[in-house]
């Protein structure tokens, strides 16, 4: 068998070569957030004579090329999950919106639901045995990258070199194209005095020892803020951001009573500044894995005392859990939310928070009803705790009346009353 080396050589080339592998029609996965593989998409958007490529892909940051809209023939984006940069082209009819949990997606790949043709990795640099690294996402690709026909790499000398499930050998690639090249930084954001509020509310259901999943931005920000005086807590999560690297070094995050991977951070994907990319680069306490397994319920429902700390768009007066969309407009995706309630469910002690402001744009997000054509991202069944600056609503064990009840007490005064009044006028309410 050819050493590594000479197989690196024989597979290393240019963005157009490796792009010129991808046909018309193909379906191409791509890793997201700030790992995307930039060099072969631009070299694909330059080519004239290629149309129809789908790009799948979740949040992702940079230039976007499959986005413009001079290239909307030759390439159209496969959304798992929408953000801002995505929703206008979605707008224009330039994007398919794919409704899925994060930990099923690898199953549309294996299972040939939902094809690819095409992986396009961003990795780090090989080892001495030939291993490259998944590097800061692993989360779907690891499945992309066996499902897929033909398997590109853009191999990254700043990408950071992490341990869990994120070894592929050089062997695995079809085709590499070495870039030097940082990652885009996501610096972390100021939280605001209501998110600040909700964070001190959700803080209080965090004990001693306990798991966290939770993701980036003002809102977990604010809750990890007001974990300093915990001990011992450990993480399990889709992604996290730099707040996590703070509470390690305060030796608040150790994850010394995880039963489930003790010691580690476990995450599937990671986005923030130069700082976290930093932290996770050859860091043993840094595990990455697929998410099939890191969203898995049966995997999360393994840490005692989980802390699944999620968002939500609007929750009704009888618990049902709204993540997605306003009415049809859709926001975002289902993501892992409804992975982690139901692992929060299994888990010894664990807990599913979602933490909300009372209001958006002055409209209340505690609701009589779902808007019409709304997302149900998580039934009533599975709801637990909702917080909002008012206080913490505990819906275990709760009747609809009571329910109801305890979501209005947490709603924002000056809607309190029309959500008593729509309370009345449903058939299964009596309050």
């Amino acid at each position: 068998m050819a050493h590594w080396r000479d197989l690196y050589r024989a597979k290393l080339t240019d963005a157009a070569a490796a792009a010129a592998r991808v046909h018309s029609g193909d379906t191409l996965a791509i890793p997201s957030c700030g790992a995307g593989p930039w060099r072969v998409l631009e070299a694909l958007a330059k080519r004239p004579d290629v149309r129809g490529v789908r790009i799948c892909h979740a949040t992702l940051w940079g230039p976007m090329y499959h986005l413009k809209p001079e290239n909307a023939e030759k390439m159209r984006t496969l959304a798992l999950f929408l953000t801002a940069n995505a929703r206008k082209a979605m707008l224009d009819g330039r994007v398919d919106f794919v409704p899925v949990n994060l930990g099923h997606v690898a199953h549309l790949f294996h299972s040939g639901a939902l094809p690819v043709d095409v992986a396009v990795l961003h990795l780090s640099p090989p080892d001495d045995e030939g291993y490259c690294t998944f590097g800061v996402y692993v989360a779907y690709m690891r499945a992309a990258a066996e499902a897929a026909k033909v398997v590109i790499a853009e191999v990254n000398d700043q990408m950071p070199r992490t341990y869990g499930d994120t070894r592929i050998h050089v062997s695995q690639l079809d085709a590499i194209v070495e870039v030097s090249a940082r990652l885009p930084e996501i610096p972390p954001g100021e939280s605001t005095d209501i998110e600040r509020r909700i964070g001190e509310h959700v803080a209080a259901l965090v004990e001693d020892g306990a798991t966290l999943q939770l993701g980036r931005g003002g809102m977990p920000d604010a809750v990890l803020a007001f974990l300093g005086d915990k001990r011992d807590l450990g993480v399990h999560t889709e992604l996290y951001s730099d707040t996590v690297v703070e509470m390690v070094k305060r030796g608040v995050i150790t994850g010394a009573r995880k039963t489930l991977h003790p010691g580690k951070l476990i995450a599937g994907f990671l986005d923030g500044s130069r700082k976290l990319y930093e932290f996770v680069d050859n860091n043993p306490m840094v595990e990455m894995h697929r998410s099939e397994y890191v969203n898995d319920p049966a995997v999360i429902g393994q840490n005692d005392k989980l802390v699944a700390i999620n968002s939500a768009v609007e929750v009704d007066l009888t618990g049902q859990i709204n993540a997605e969309s306003v009415g049809t407009r859709l926001l975002s995706g289902a993501g892992g939310q409804l992975d982690f309630a139901l692992g929060a469910w299994r888990s010894k002690n664990g807990k599913f928070i979602i933490a909300m402001p009372s209001t958006a744009s002055q409209h209340s997000r505690i609701v009589a009803r779902l808007g019409d054509g709304a997302a149900v991202t998580v039934p009533r069944t599975l709801a637990q705790f909702v917080v909002t600056e008012y206080g913490v609503a505990d819906l275990r064990g709760a009747s609809l009346n009571q329910r109801a009840k305890t979501l209005i007490a947490i709603a924002h005064p000056d809607h309190r009353e029309a959500l008593e009044r729509a309370a009345r006028e449903r058939s299964d309410l009596h309050i």
